[in-house]
């Protein structure tokens, strides 16, 4: 992986391809190896741009307060690019968002894949989730915070183990132990989600839901799909919450045709 050095230390990026260029933000349990299935068919007619964030995968985690959208924006002005394509699952999809939301002029369109809503009205099912996982953490059980996350995340409500393809558990473990060692300094350090009326996005917009993920994110990618001008939802049958992992076929097809416009 290549790197970009500053003040707050190491951020990780990877680029394939050739073409106009799309930047894929990875969910918050993973890092920029959630794409690799999807990459080389992207890579035919794009330059695809993956990284880290701070304290996931490679990159190292802050040390002081910085902002995602400050850190996107640095890693396309050191690579030179003025507008891109702009792709995120999970909290990398909120990341977009906000990206989209302070730099507007920066990105040519929006695909948005189980991105969060900040201060959403969780459902019971999500609040025992997170006390679960807190509960995990705050015994120092990293193992079981793992194995909380993945039965939400990968697994989800809908389906058994022996319904999701073999090795994505194992693919996830080691991003995920990651990304719950770094969780703290993290949030300590995180300025959070940028504010700003949805109504505003201006770029063409696609949505994409699991049918098998968490109600709530079923919901919030209906909101998303309703509140951004012009946006496009769709919804893929076999995934839950990580679609590029559990339908990176599907994800292509659609993603490919949003993308060449």
């Amino acid at each position: 992986m290549l790197t970009l050095d500053d003040d707050l230390g190491r951020l990780s990026y990877v680029v394939t391809g050739d073409g106009p260029p799309v930047v894929l933000v990875h969910a918050g349990i993973a890092d920029h190896r959630m794409w690799d299935a999807v990459v080389p068919d992207l890579a035919e007619r794009h330059t695809v741009i993956r990284y880290d964030l701070r304290g996931f995968g490679q990159s190292a985690p802050p040390t002081g307060p910085f902002s995602e959208t400050d850190d996107l924006r640095r890693l396309l002005d050191h690579l030179g690019h003025e507008r891109v394509r702009l792709v995120g699952a999970s909290w990398g999809g909120r990341v977009a968002v906000d990206f989209v939301l302070t730099h507007p002029d920066r990105v040519h369109s929006l695909a948005l894949f189980s991105a969060p809503w900040p201060g959403y009205d969780w459902s019971a099912d999500m609040i025992a989730y997170d006390e679960a996982e807190t509960a995990a953490l705050d015994a120092h059980d990293l193992d079981a915070a793992v194995r909380i996350n993945l039965d939400m995340w990968l697994r989800g409500p809908a389906r058994s183990w022996e319904d999701v393809a073999t090795g994505l558990t194992d693919r996830l473990r080691g991003p995920l132990r990651t990304s719950l060692v770094n969780q703290d300094i993290v949030g300590k350090h995180s300025q959070g989600p940028a504010t700003g009326d949805l109504a505003t996005v201006s770029v063409p917009t696609l949505v994409g839901i699991g049918k098998l993920d968490v109600a709530d994110f079923q919901d919030i990618g209906r909101r998303y799909a309703s509140e951004i001008p012009g946006a496009t939802l769709v919804e893929f049958a076999t995934a839950g919450h990580l679609i590029a992992l559990d339908a990176p076929t599907e994800f292509t097809a659609a993603v490919g045709p949003f993308l060449a416009r």
